[in-house]
């Protein structure tokens, strides 16, 4: 289904510069600028703003199109366009009973743009021609439009059982979905996705076990909606898209059923979301009113800022957002202002530290005075330590014994908070237990606010049932205390 949380993972976007030259290269939007320099005020339109029949052949030829059988239909598609992203301007023609008199042909406001315009302007131009290319792709494929022109001369859209605003929330879904399984791992993802899994993604319930034959035929009538939408969309340069293989519909009817394998599974179609792909389905998102974070757009952010907001990152999102923090500041006023924003009890302050840990790592030797002015911060001390040893500084004073154990404690409650790969996380509780003799019996007293939610938690994931008891103890111990 669509995105149904209000916060995206982020995304990492090229510069406007290069998507604008994205943009411009889109086989749509590219024929339609060259259509629109073509015209001129000979250039005769139909009274629905279209270029008249006689009109065709010469703009498919200006297009290099006169040899394909389909080519005045892609220029009549363009200028559609042209039309739509005001390239050009159209004065309609009128049409009545006895006499049909063209229209005429003034070139757009928006044509400058195209080479004068910043690349801003040129992404603006783009997304108005990606809206209304969604359009087309939403609407009923109509082989004969005349069959549905009742009486009065308009269409009876109630013959075509069409819902147009179902048909477009089916497609946001759909291209919901692709964003979410593009950015997920990282801020961009690399491979193409199968068209199957996309249609079951928008058709096979969550809780759904084995499908249904009824299910499976839903996902292959969805397999055929999105192979259409998806070559209307590609000419926009949304996406890049390998057809269903036409061989499957011979071999198996209309309609081909989901591959029951993974080696013919890219028959039934790959898609992928290309860079100005991604910009334009967030800009929708946007427009919906969802959160969809772009990598980078923290960098004059506040460190308290950015450790929140990285704490719902993806690994490879989250150090190229810091990354780009970092290189605004100076080593050391970045090394302070981390270091100040981890501070706090609060629930969420052992992943905030985790975090700034982590973000430290990225900074040079120039840090270390700062660091060093942390040393007897209680809550601090103990990763002070840790990054001063990792870059090798010497005079590194001995931590107290009550800073190791609540160092340890901050690290495992960090780690739950971040619900990452539960084997890492009873990897580090088994490596902290048998580095330290007696761990349970120091840890229960230290004064951290996690202390007996991370003791239970230890014992719950101690693979040692013996050390795992023993750490259920420890906690009865802490909540006694407390």
């Amino acid at each position: 289904m669509a995105p149904d949380r209000q916060t995206l993972p982020p995304v990492l976007l090229l510069s406007d510069a290069e998507l604008a030259r994205d943009a411009l290269a889109a086989p749509l939007l590219s024929r339609a600028v060259r259509l629109a320099r073509w015209a001129g005020p000979e250039t005769r339109v139909g009274a629905g703003g279209e270029l008249v029949d006689e009109q065709l052949p010469a703009a498919a030829e200006l297009l290099g199109l006169a040899d394909d059988e389909d080519g005045e239909a892609y220029a009549s598609e363009a200028w559609r366009l042209a039309v739509d992203t005001g390239l050009v301007d159209v004065e309609d023609g009128e049409e009545t009973e006895d006499v049909e008199t063209p229209g005429t042909v003034t070139a757009g406001e928006n044509l400058p743009l195209v080479t004068g315009g910043s690349p801003h302007d040129v992404l603006t131009i783009w997304l108005d021609g990606f809206d209304a290319v969604f359009s087309d792709a939403a609407a009923p494929y109509i082989e004969d439009l005349d069959a549905l022109v009742g009486e009065n001369g308009e269409i009876d859209f109630e013959a075509l059982d069409w819902d147009p605003e179902g048909e477009a929330e089916f497609l946001e879904g759909v291209l919901g979905n692709l964003y979410l399984l593009t950015v997920a791992e990282g801020g961009a993802g690399e491979g193409p996705v199968p068209l199957p899994a996309l249609a079951a993604s928008m058709v096979v319930p969550d809780d759904m076990g084995e499908p249904t034959d009824d299910v499976l035929e839903q996902v292959s009538d969805a397999m055929m909606r999105l192979d259409e939408q998806f070559r209307i969309l590609e000419g926009i340069g949304l996406v890049e898209y390998r057809p269903v293989d036409e061989a499957l519909m011979a071999e198996e009817g209309d309609e081909p059923a989901p591959p029951v394998d993974d080696e013919d599974v890219s028959r039934y179609g790959m898609v992928r979301l290309t860079p100005l792909g991604l910009y334009g389905v967030r800009a929708r998102m946007l427009e919906a009113g969802l959160t969809a974070p772009v990598v980078g757009e923290l960098a004059d952010q506040g460190a308290d800022v950015l450790l929140d907001a990285i704490a719902h990152y993806p690994q490879d999102a989250a150090r190229a957002e810091t990354s780009g923090w970092l290189t605004a500041r100076k080593p050391a006023d970045a090394a302070r202002e981390l270091l100040a924003a981890a501070r706090g009890t609060d629930p969420g302050s052992p992943l905030r530290r985790l975090h700034a840990q982590q973000a430290l790592s990225l900074v040079g030797a120039e840090a270390e005075p700062a660091v060093r002015e942390v040393l007897d911060d209680p809550e601090l001390g103990g990763l002070a330590r840790v990054w001063l040893a990792e870059h090798g500084a010497a005079d590194i004073p001995a931590p107290p014994e009550s800073m190791i154990f609540w160092l340890a404690i901050d690290t495992i409650a960090a780690h739950l908070d971040a619900e990452g790969d539960p084997t890492e996380l009873q990897d580090l509780i088994e490596g902290l237990t048998s580095r330290h003799g007696g761990f349970f019996d120091a840890a229960w007293r230290i004064e951290h606010p996690a202390t007996a939610d991370v003791l239970e938690a230890m014992g719950r994931l101690h693979r040692d049932k013996p050390t795992a008891k023993e750490a259920r103890k420890a906690a009865f111990k802490a909540r006694s205390r407390g």
